[in-house]
């Protein structure tokens, strides 16, 4: 190839660089602290008690429910009186049933009345830690002295060190992973180079770092909260048994496979693509044809190994993430590590290039064509997997602009236009890198030789070795002050860096907020409990009442029950019962006994026992239904000690 050529004009290397650099590091110190504690994608439906349910007696065991599978242990749900002291037992009830997420905890028996305080934490299965907390009372509600957290599991200086780990993690692996296909894809020679080995080196160990450092604080990014925790042995150990902690070592051992392969790439590849370039491209082929299949094969075999560990390391973001949970995972995962290849090979090779521009002279344009190439391909990539995730973690248009996470999302599709903008701006200054021909160097105007006038220093070298050495480090530093004169010498080629490095600060910021995107609850989610909420608090105009007809079969077993259940909606209900005989007159029977059922979500039966309050009338207070539906309301009416009946009637609780 070519190298291009300067040309008259000069142009200075941007000296806005170091303060742009500042710019984009203090906007992502405010990304990470406006986004706070990460919002989880499983949410918690429907406890019993309910939040705020004034209960008659108390319950034996307080339980949880969840709009997705959690990871909870023994300690995860506590319950403390007005005083303070834990009144659960401590041990965690796994109460799940098919498509139902529960969990429970036991209760102390003889609890006094007052308002009891239920604190919990878990963590999602996409990995992020969620935590809660509400109030019941027992007989009235009575003054308490336990605080409700308002810190989040998740938040904190921990949450933050942990979510700038997570940040550095994905931009290690983009410029790991970008910098490796530029060098394979678009330049070859760039394995030579020491400017690049350095970029691609240092991503692999800030992604190993940023991995370590994950797993470490781990145990109290999901607990505690507090830094020493990250010492705690058992809980690492507690880490390594959850998917998050089987994803992070898969990656640290992955990350190993991936230090060998830039081994190779800047060891035996980068020193035959030397030779190559050394002897010359068709004198090799010529006398040397068996090296040079050689040489392709190594490369071929470096392209296939290391798609297939970037593939590995991506996955492990895809298996404990987002596109683990909710619908289609099995499409969802293959589509999220498509659509992390494609942006290391876009935001990364554009790093790369980057870098190339301003530190290494002479980059041939063949290689920013074909690294343009890649990034329309990366594109096109990103657009598709892009839509697909979109449509499955947003789900409506409400959602795109009513919740956080839509409006994350439209955020991040502006961001990505200005980058292909600016992209499209780099495309145009490509096209004008032009070869000088060998006839126009000989006219272009004369450049004063700074190493013609220092020559006399290297005729003669002095014994001293120090003098020597200090000699060297002049005539390495002339060397460097002209390459860098030749490289800002191109209009063509300042003006494709400047572009390129506004593409680079683009994607800063579009990797910043990514990041924020993957911790932030998907939109669909989201609305669904906000659905869930808008039912919980709906009223409807009036009590439900019903009656039913009865036969117990016995003498005087005839009659009707009339139920209302009022206000008749999610969360605590007055039930009343009132048993009529064919004449309509009170009918006092020896028991009544009520159940609800929720079929659709496999809730119940909930059982009430009413108390008599008056002849044929039977009461209760505090009647908790957690979700809306279609209920089965169950009366068991006993007219004498052998003779009993159950009628059920299905009603609407909104």
């Amino acid at each position: 190839m070519t190298a291009i050529a300067p040309s008259p004009a000069r142009v200075r290397a941007p000296a806005f660089l170091p303060r742009f650099a500042l710019v984009l590091a203090a906007l992502l110190a405010a990304l990470f602290t406006a986004a706070g504690p990460a919002t989880a994608h499983a949410a918690l439906t429907a406890s019993d008690p309910q939040d705020g349910a004034v209960v008659a007696t108390a319950p034996a065991q307080v339980t949880l429910s969840f709009s997705e599978q959690v990871a909870m242990g023994d300690d995860s749900i506590r319950v403390m009186d007005p005083q303070g002291r834990r009144v659960d037992t401590g041990e965690l009830r796994d109460m799940c049933s098919g498509t139902t997420i529960r969990y429970g905890t036991a209760l102390h028996s003889g609890l006094p009345d007052g308002t009891y305080t239920v604190a919990w934490q878990a963590v999602s299965a996409d990995s992020h830690p969620v935590s809660g907390a509400f109030t019941f009372s027992i007989g009235a509600p009575s003054a308490t002295s336990v605080a409700l957290p308002t810190a989040q599991v998740g938040g904190g200086p921990v949450g933050i060190a942990y979510g700038i780990a997570r940040y550095a993690a994905y931009a290690g692996f983009t410029v790991l992973v970008g910098g490796a296909a530029f060098i394979l894809l678009c330049w070859r020679r760039g394995a030579t180079q020491r400017p690049l080995q350095k970029l691609v080196v240092r991503a692999w160990v800030t992604l190993t770092a940023a991995t370590l450092v994950m797993l470490v604080l781990r145990t109290p990014y999901t607990g505690s909260g507090k830094f020493a925790d990250a010492l705690d042995l058992d809980g690492l150990r507690a880490v390594l048994e959850t998917k998050t902690g089987a994803s992070l070592v898969s990656r640290l051992l992955l990350l190993g496979a991936a230090a060998l392969f830039l081994a190779v790439l800047f060891g035996a590849y980068a020193r035959r693509t030397a030779e190559d370039a050394a002897k010359g491209a068709g004198k090799r082929k010529e006398k040397n044809g068996g090296a040079e299949k050689e040489t392709d094969d190594l490369l071929f075999g470096l392209g296939i190994g290391g798609a297939v560990v970037a593939a590995g390391i991506a996955a492990t973001w895809a298996l404990s993430e987002h596109a683990s949970t909710g619908i289609q995972p099995g499409v969802a995962m293959p589509a999220d590590i498509l659509h992390l290849l494609a942006v290391a090979a876009w935001l990364g090779g554009l790093t790369a290039l980057l870098v190339a521009l301003h530190k290494v002279p002479g980059i041939e344009r063949e290689a920013v064509q074909r690294f343009s190439r890649v990034a329309f391909v990366s594109v096109v990539v990103l657009a598709v997997t892009g839509v697909y995730q979109s449509w499955r973690q947003v789900g409506s248009w409400s959602a795109l602009t009513g919740t956080s996470y839509g409006q994350l999302l439209l955020l991040k599709v502006g961001l990505v236009a200005v980058l292909v903008g600016t992209a499209y701006v780099s495309r145009s200054w490509t096209a004008r890198l032009t070869e000088v021909p060998a006839g126009k160097a000989a006219k272009l105007p004369r450049r004063r030789d700074v190493s013609r006038e220092t020559r006399h220093a290297a005729v003669t070298v002095p014994e001293d070795p120090k003098r020597a050495a200090q000699l060297a480090r002049q005539r390495a530093a002339r060397e460097s002050a002209r390459e860098k004169q030749v490289r800002d010498a191109d209009p063509a080629r300042a003006g494709l860096r400047r572009s390129v490095l506004a593409e680079a600060g683009v994607a800063i910021a579009l990797l910043a907020v990514t990041t924020v995107l993957t911790s932030t609850e998907p939109g669909r989610t989201a609305e669904q409990a906000r659905g869930r909420d808008t039912a919980a608090t709906a009223v409807p105009n009036r009590a439900i009442k019903i009656t039913l007809p009865f036969d117990t079969g016995g003498q005087n077993g005839k009659g009707s029950v009339r139920v209302e259940v009022d206000p008749g909606r999610v969360g605590a209900n007055a039930l009343h019962v009132w048993v009529d005989d064919p004449d309509g007159q009170p009918l006092d029977i020896p028991e009544v006994k009520v159940a609800f059922t929720l079929p659709a979500k496999d809730i119940g039966p909930l059982p009430v026992v009413p108390e008599h309050a008056a002849p044929g009338h039977w009461s209760a207070s505090g009647v908790q239904l957690p979700l809306a539906g279609e209920w089965r309301i169950d009366v068991t009416v006993r007219t004498s000690d052998i003779d009993q009946t159950t009628v059920q009637k299905n009603v609407k609780i909104g």
